[in-house]
């Protein structure tokens, strides 16, 4: 595949700036449709960002001989149906994350991945950003010398949005989410710690509703364990004061700790016997861009991508564990 044309199915608020943008941007890449269950939105997305071509139907997108390659938008319980249509077609797709909206469904497009051939990429982009890149090389320089634990700690007040009864956001209802903010924030910061430190094979977890906003649990506590014998911790609360806010990995070694955010991006903070070092990393402006890129090049047959639906399914693993499903 030398030019990699795609077919967007969904065109949601994460396209317009952190992923839309760059499927352009990158060379041999190009957008040449786009499907919306609203016709109103597809029509004007397609507009907006000159997209030759506009869709209701998903089929009738993927069924399009322009497009070889397809981008999955749409919130997690369409994944699987979408990505499976995809690839039975032969076109190799990438998938917002998290994978599926549980393990068993990521299992399902393992399996006809396998079975076609044909490749499922997934937007864990976060391993590719500068950032997080830095942050892997303080690791494998010795920084902090051996680790010993990782802990995540996150909390953020409800959205505006919460208090809608009448209205909730998709990400806290559990038949189309997955599950509630957990399963779609703790993702990002599961596949990091894998990233680092390898797969995780054990966890569990204590869910609860604390505000009664949603039926979905809005806060979480767990404990895993990586797979050479590495502890970490993870709490999570959605529902928050906002004096409470926090967003930090704490990596802890036998010279000292490293310190970082997952959503926010303030200073990488180094702490050893020498003292404190603060580390501004820039990011790109469309942050799937790296990965993004690494996926066309893959498909061109210029490099390895592994950012796949085997790497990713461990990610749900590990929350469907927490969760008790």
């Amino acid at each position: 595949m030398k030019s990699i044309k795609w077919g967007f199915i969904g065109c949601g608020e994460v396209t317009e700036r952190k992923s839309g943008p760059a499927f352009s941007l990158v060379p041999g890449s190009s957008v040449v449709a786009v499907m919306s269950r609203n016709q109103e939105k597809a029509k004007s997305y397609a507009t907006r960002h000159n997209i030759p071509r506009w869709y209701t139907d998903a089929q009738e997108l993927v069924d399009d001989p322009e497009v070889n390659a397809v981008y999955i938008a749409t919130p997690p319980s369409s994944h699987a149906t979408y990505a499976i249509m995809a690839m039975k077609s032969g076109k190799p797709v990438y998938v917002e994350k998290p994978l599926a909206a549980s393990y068993p469904d990521c299992q399902r497009i393992n399996r006809i991945s396998e079975q076609t051939g044909v490749p499922c990429f997934v937007a864990y982009y976060r391993r590719y950003l500068p950032y997080f890149q830095r942050v892997k090389q303080m690791l494998e320089e010795g920084a902090i010398g051996k680790v010993m634990c990782a802990q995540i700690r996150f909390a953020v007040p409800p959205r505006d949005l919460d208090y809608n009864r009448e209205n909730l956001p998709w990400r806290v209802q559990r038949d189309i989410a997955g599950g509630g903010y957990f399963y779609d924030l703790a993702p990002h910061q599961i596949d990091l710690l894998q990233n680092m430190f390898g797969p995780i094979l054990r966890a569990h977890g204590y869910c609860s509703n604390r505000a009664g906003l949603y039926q979905t649990e809005d806060t979480v506590s767990a404990a895993f364990q990586f797979s050479d014998g590495m502890p970490g911790s993870g709490s999570w609360c959605f529902v928050a004061n906002e004096a409470a806010r926090v967003d930090r990995i704490s990596i802890g070694g036998e010279l000292g700790s490293i310190q970082f955010s997952v959503f926010t991006y303030e200073p990488i903070v180094l702490l050893t016997k020498a003292g404190r070092e603060e580390i501004v990393v820039p990011n790109p402006p469309h942050v799937q861009m790296p990965l993004i890129e690494k996926v066309v090049r893959h498909l061109q047959g210029l490099e390895q991508c592994n950012c796949d639906s085997t790497s990713a399914t461990t990610v749900n693993w590990v929350m469907d564990r927490i969760l008790g499903k």
